[in-house]
């Protein structure tokens, strides 16, 4: 499982890597203005809705049935169900896709509010005019996760998780050679966007045929695979993404805010995913698999410590990266998106929801491994009840930091009540018996924080001042922060060695 981690972590770090420079490249193009407020909002909403569905109540609901096909059935089985699930799920995204593009204008108003309030015509035309590019991306990118889910379930992580690289190099294409073609150049970005789409499923379908799985899209609703994948799914729908639901709540809100509030929520956004992606992602599509297959094969101690093995490594590489990013989160934004059109007041606005942001990092990942030790048992109610609490706490620290903190107590929010989330999550695994953690927790706990403490003081004594990232060129920020980053990871990693925490922590007990 750490083997596999490795290749879903490092092909997701290249991907974020290249998102980062999309979006440094987006921020030169474009800065932070009405027109990029209304892009993110057409492509807030397709990108919501694929995390919502596809790569959340989708891929939970599809891989423990699918991976009960591959261990307890023959291939024949396993291709019927795979030609099934992928002609009725193509078949409801057709429809889904077709009415979005229709309701376009309805959407815009309903997720950027606050400009039918102000009057602000023209953005929400231009982020309509968007949306029906962007919209039938939800399609192509469900059916991406959907090969993809069935490629892990068969070790073949390398593939899915590469693909993001395509959506990057589609966007990056668009904003340097496609906009100046448009009399909106921002326009050209939608079209990359609806691009990225048919590229990553096409990309995907050459090593479905090695598997023999390459999908004949037959829609059979009443299948019962299908029929179980979809009952699953009702519940999922909603809990698996709670954390994606509150982000889309914090454009809502941020919609009534002073212009530009969307623009640094997004950038702020990607930066947390950074970390998020390349940890929080990597151990959900890893883990989700294992547990589906410990459960399968009826081995609750396996299960467990499966469990226990994602939560040590998130606890170990997520909270500095929590500590990381809260230290350099200014520097980090100066030097990835200052220029001529993303100014240094967007620096330090974008900083503020940036550290915010920072605060739930951890609690973003350990919902990632925490939820999964549910799905993996077919058990999607739970989290359901859980997400909808999680939820309501979100709403109501909204409405007590929006008027003092502004857009940065909406990240603060959406933070806050990810750690609700996770808490109840793991005190629910807890209470059911299904999880039971190891004897060293309280000590790794310990060495741990102590480690990001000395971390977090070295950094926060020796890292420049804000002023002079913003007047340093670019290529003297870039070295800064590289310094700086290989210093925090050097002391972190320095004291755990001096506190007796070594490689094998990070392996797999089962």
């Amino acid at each position: 499982m750490l083997k596999s981690l490795t290749t879903v972590g490092g092909n997701t770090m290249l991907s974020r890597v290249l998102g980062f420079i999309r979006d440094l490249v987006l921020a030169r193009v474009f800065g932070a203005d009405a027109a990029t407020d209304a892009f993110f909002v057409a492509f807030k909403i397709p990108n919501f809705l694929r995390r919502l569905f596809a790569e959340g109540a989708f891929a939970t609901a599809f891989v423990p049935v699918l991976m009960e096909y591959k261990e307890q059935r023959s291939h024949d089985e396993l291709k019927a169900l795979v030609d099934h699930v992928a002609g009725t799920l193509g078949l409801v995204l057709l429809v889904v896709s077709f009415l979005g593009v229709l309701a376009a204008p309805l959407l815009v108003s309903v997720f950027a509010f606050g400009w039918v309030m102000e009057g602000a015509t023209e953005k929400l035309e231009l982020a309509a005019q968007m949306l029906r590019l962007t919209f039938p991306y939800l399609l192509f990118i469900s059916l991406t996760a959907f090969a993809g889910g069935i490629l892990n379930a068969h070790n073949r992580f390398a593939v899915p998780a590469f693909t993001p690289v395509l959506l990057n190099l589609c966007l990056i294409g668009a904003a340097l050679w496609l906009s100046p073609m448009f009399d909106q150049p921002v326009v050209a970005l939608a079209w990359g966007v609806l691009i990225a789409g048919v590229a990553q499923f096409a990309f995907q379908l050459p090593f479905l045929h090695r598997l023999q799985l390459f999908p004949a899209f037959r829609p059979a609703p009443r299948h019962e695979g299908v029929s179980r994948i979809m009952k699953l799914m009702v519940p999922a729908l909603f809990a698996v993404s709670v954390v994606q639901i509150n982000l889309l709540l914090d454009t809502v809100l941020a919609s009534f805010l002073q212009t530009g509030s969307i623009s640094w929520l997004y950038y702020s956004d990607r930066l947390m995913e950074f970390p998020q992606g390349v940890l929080g992602v990597a151990l959900a599509t890893v883990i989700l698999p294992g547990l589906s297959r410990r459960h399968a094969d009826g081995d609750p101690r396996a299960f467990s410590q499966t469990l226990d093995w994602g939560l040590r490594t998130t606890v170990l590489l997520g909270t500095p990266a929590a500590t990381g990013l809260a230290v350099l989160s200014a520097p980090m934004i100066a030097t990835l998106f200052l220029s001529g059109n993303f100014d240094p007041l967007d620096v330090r606005m974008a900083s503020l929801s940036l550290m915010a942001y920072s605060v739930g990092l951890l609690a973003f990942i350990l919902i990632k491994v925490l939820a999964p030790g549910y799905y993996a048992r077919q058990d999607t109610r739970t989290p359901v009840r859980i997400g909808l609490i999680a939820m309501g706490v979100n709403m109501l620290f909204n409405l007590a930091l929006i008027f003092p903190l502004q857009h940065a107590g909406l990240a603060l929010a959406t933070s806050l009540s990810a750690f609700v989330n996770a808490g109840l999550l793991y005190r629910g695994l807890r209470k059911r018996g299904v999880y039971h953690p190891g004897s060293e927790w309280k000590t790794l706990w310990l060495k741990v924080l102590l480690s990001c403490a000395v971390m977090g003081g070295v950094l926060g004594w020796g890292v420049p001042a804000l002023d002079m990232w913003i007047a340093a060129g670019f290529l003297l920020r870039a070295g800064w922060l590289a310094l700086w980053i290989g210093v925090g990871m050097v002391v972190y990693l320095g004291c755990l060695y001096v506190m007796g925490i070594r490689p094998r922590h990070l392996r797999n007990a089962s």
